[in-house]
């Protein structure tokens, strides 16, 4: 299934729970399920958007755009994050106010049963959209995944905080509860828009996965003389790669290119959706600090 696909089924799938989800809210007038439902009310909007921005992505690249759209998930992955954590502040403004006055819940059985099986439906949407977006490459199903997986986990202890309540009798359990799910949603949503602010803002890719890369340059880089310039830059589904390659003033042009072809297929294997520049430069550019110094011991 492609990542279009997916975000179509993902948006539906949403609505279905959503559905199911509200009418465990409405039948027992739990704080804790309607906090639950609300958490799914956003899980459809960020499936939406996920759906617009990955049809964007995927636009070839034209005049305006030459790297492309991908970055559009991006603005998508923030839009998810906004709506979490606006969601949590109105779990947490409803919630406080049933904490000074707690009310009996009805219905409990029925509620919790519409509940369970929508959880159980997120949950393998969420385990599916994460295998995907491993396999595309794809931002914006990755946060989808991640968003409904944490709804299955808060949902589970919505549903347990629930029994509970109804067990003990204790019905300021229900609007405690939802305060503690809503800060964990917080928690969620914030850390989304971080990591993808850090996509718009073209941080690079991680240290650990820099070290690889430098692994892998080591080995191909043999004939040449240094590596230096190293750039990295995450768009969506894809990556973008540049450096600067120093080699002998007496290499040919072929011997350059074929050095440049060996580094290309190597760091695709690593990275399959990178696309890779190298300037080539002769042995006068060579830098203080490159942080590859090539020689023959290499393997």
């Amino acid at each position: 299934m492609t990542a279009l696909s997916a975000a179509r089924l993902s948006l539906l799938t949403g609505i279905l729970v959503l559905g199911l989800k509200w009418l465990a809210y409405a039948w027992t007038g739990s704080i804790a399920l309607y906090s639950d439902a609300l958490e799914s009310f956003i899980n459809v909007a960020a499936a939406l958007g996920a759906l617009i921005a990955i049809q964007i992505s995927q636009q070839p690249a034209d005049d305006n755009h030459p790297y492309g759209h991908a970055k559009a998930e991006y603005f998508s992955a923030v839009f998810e994050g906004v709506l979490i954590v606006l969601a949590a502040l109105a779990i947490i403004h409803e919630a406080w106010q049933r904490v000074f006055a707690p009310v009996a819940l009805t219905s409990i059985g029925a509620g919790a049963f519409m509940s369970l099986l929508a959880t159980a439906i997120n949950a393998g949407l969420a385990g599916y959209l994460i295998r995907l977006s491993q396999k595309n490459y794809s931002v914006a199903l990755k946060a989808d995944g991640l968003h409904i997986l944490s709804d299955v986990v808060t949902s589970i202890g919505v549903l347990i905080g629930v029994g509970l309540a109804w067990l003990t009798g204790k019905w300021m359990l229900d609007p405690l509860l939802a305060i503690v799910v809503a800060g964990s949603i917080l928690w969620q949503g914030s850390k989304l828009v971080r990591e993808s602010v850090g996509g718009l803002m073209d941080e690079g890719l991680t240290a650990e996965k820099l070290a690889e890369l430098h692994q892998i340059i080591a080995v191909q880089m043999q004939g040449a003389l240094q590596v230096h310039a190293l750039k990295t830059r995450p768009a969506g589904v894809l990556t973008f790669i540049e450096f600067h390659l120093v080699v002998p003033t007496n290499m040919t042009v072929k011997e350059a290119h074929d050095i440049c072809d060996r580094l290309e297929i190597a760091l695709t294997k690593e990275v399959p959706t990178a696309k890779i520049t190298i300037h080539i430069e002769p042995e006068s550019e060579k830098e203080q600090g490159g942080f590859i110094l090539c020689r023959s011991t290499l393997p």
